[in-house]
Formats: C-alpha cells, sequence, structure tokens
C-alpha cells in the first residue's frame, strides 16, 4: 500500500465536494477514478497534494501522515501530479521547462552537472528531444501535455496524479499517450491514479476504478465489473454504453 485515505471531508459553503472518502492505493496499481463533473475528482487531487486542507480526515502516503504538509513537501516526498488545464511556463525552452523541475526536486544549490543528465533523460524517455530548443508556449495542446508530464516525471515521483491528460486528444493520440503510461508505469514503477473523462482509455488502462459522484464513493472494481454496475450507469455511464 502506497496511499491510504482515511474519513476526507471536504465542505465548500454548503456543497460537500468530498464526503467521507476512503481509498486505498497499492504499489504500482494504475488505477482510474471517473464520475460525473463535479463529482469531486480534482478536490481529491488537491486535497492529496496539499493545495486544499480537508474539513476532516486523513491522508497517509507510504504510512506517514501528510494531511497537513505543504504541497512542496509532499512533492518531495514523491507525490507529484499534473493539472485539468494544462499548467506551463509559456516563455520558456522545453529543456528549461523540465529543468526547473529538475531544480525543484533537488534544490538550487545542485549542480548543472547533475541536473543537466536527469533533464535529458526525461527528454529521450518522453521523445521531446527534438523539441528541446522550443518554447512552450509554440507547441500543440498534445506536447504542451507532454512537457507537463516531463517537469512531473523529472521530480521522480512514486505516485503519478494525472488530471484528464488525455483530454482534447484525437484516437490516435490517446493510442500514443496509452503506451507512454504504461510505459511509465512498467519501466519506472510510477503508481498512477487517472481522472479521465474518456472512458475507452480508462477501460484499457487500469486494473481498477473508483466512482464518485457528490464526492462519494459509490463503486470500485475492475473496469468491467464497474461498467457493469447499474448505479454508475444512472450516474454515470448511461445505458448501453460500449467501451471495448
Amino acid at each position: 500500500m502506497i496511499l491510504e485515505v482515511n474519513g476526507l471531508t471536504k465542505h465548500f459553503g454548503g456543497v460537500r465536494a468530498v464526503d467521507n472518502l476512503n481509498l486505498v492505493i497499492n504499489q504500482g496499481e494504475i488505477v482510474g477514478m471517473i464520475g460525473p463533473n463535479g463529482a469531486g475528482k480534482t478536490t481529491t487531487f488537491n486535497l492529496i497534494t496539499g493545495i486544499l486542507k480537508p474539513d476532516s480526515g486523513t491522508v497517509k502516503f507510504k504510512g506517514e501522515n501528510i494531511t497537513n504538509l505543504k504541497p512542496f513537501q509532499i512533492a518531495r516526498r514523491g507525490i507529484v501530479r499534473t493539472f485539468q488545464i494544462v499548467k506551463y511556463f509559456p516563455n520558456v525552452t522545453v529543456f528549461d521547462h523540465i529543468y526547473i523541475g529538475a531544480i525543484a526536486k533537488n534544490g538550487l544549490r545542485a549542480d548543472r552537472k547533475t541536473l543537466e543528465p536527469m533533464v535529458n533523460e526525461t527528454l529521450q524517455f518522453l521523445h521531446l528531444k527534438d523539441k528541446k530548443n522550443v518554447l512552450v508556449k509554440s507547441l500543440t495542446i498534445p506536447f504542451k501535455k507532454r512537457v507537463e508530464l516531463a517537469t512531473s516525471l523529472v521530480l521522480k515521483p512514486k505516485l503519478l496524479l494525472l488530471d484528464e491528460l488525455m483530454a482534447g486528444l484525437n484516437p490516435a493520440e490517446i493510442d500514443e499517450y496509452l503506451e507512454l503510461l504504461r510505459k511509465i508505469n512498467r519501466e519506472l514503477g510510477i503508481t498512477m491514479i487517472v481522472v479521465e473523462h474518456v472512458m475507452k482509455a480508462v477501460m484499457r488502462l487500469c486494473q481498477r476504478i473508483i466512482v464518485l459522484h457528490f464526492g462519494r464513493k459509490i463503486a470500485e472494481g475492475p473496469p468491467e465489473e464497474v461498467s457493469r454496475n447499474p448505479e454508475v450507469v444512472r450516474v454515470y455511464l448511461g445505458e448501453g454504453a460500449k467501451y471495448a
């Protein structure tokens, strides 16, 4: 077990965005998290990564209670995330963008001779070497997403939270990202929680799926089992949906 969430709750005024949520994520898993808009998926990510503090409940990472740590402290322990709307520094090159991530991991005193190989290794792994001198703002959305992913990977995460990484991609691009994520999981040993609305991608990628609705977990299990759950069909998937 790498992550344990117990009784996690967060209110915004009268709205309970996350409602007494319990999760267990095992080392090496790729776990999907799905649900309608407003189900609490991104809020859950924000609570796990310290961007928001819960009203109650705890988050434990590798046995340590990290509930009250700051985001940078949580990131340095090994939980890193991407964002629903891709976040990037527009006026730097791809190389320098990833280099900023390497500094965040290793500190301002880290030697350039130490950091440059880390950046070049990440560029190679994510097939970005031919883009290394391109300004990030001039890239297409799929490549901006890849730069954000690369900047996350150079932080050497143990647990990677991906928030709608495949939104807006065409089928060929989705296939490419699925293979890339499998490679990250397989070769780097990184555990993942994937929030996604592209259901065919979730079904093909994830070993287990968690379904949220109004901040509550309403189902959990293997993809085929979850896709047949009557409550999940009613509130999210719809009758007759096909995800093969």
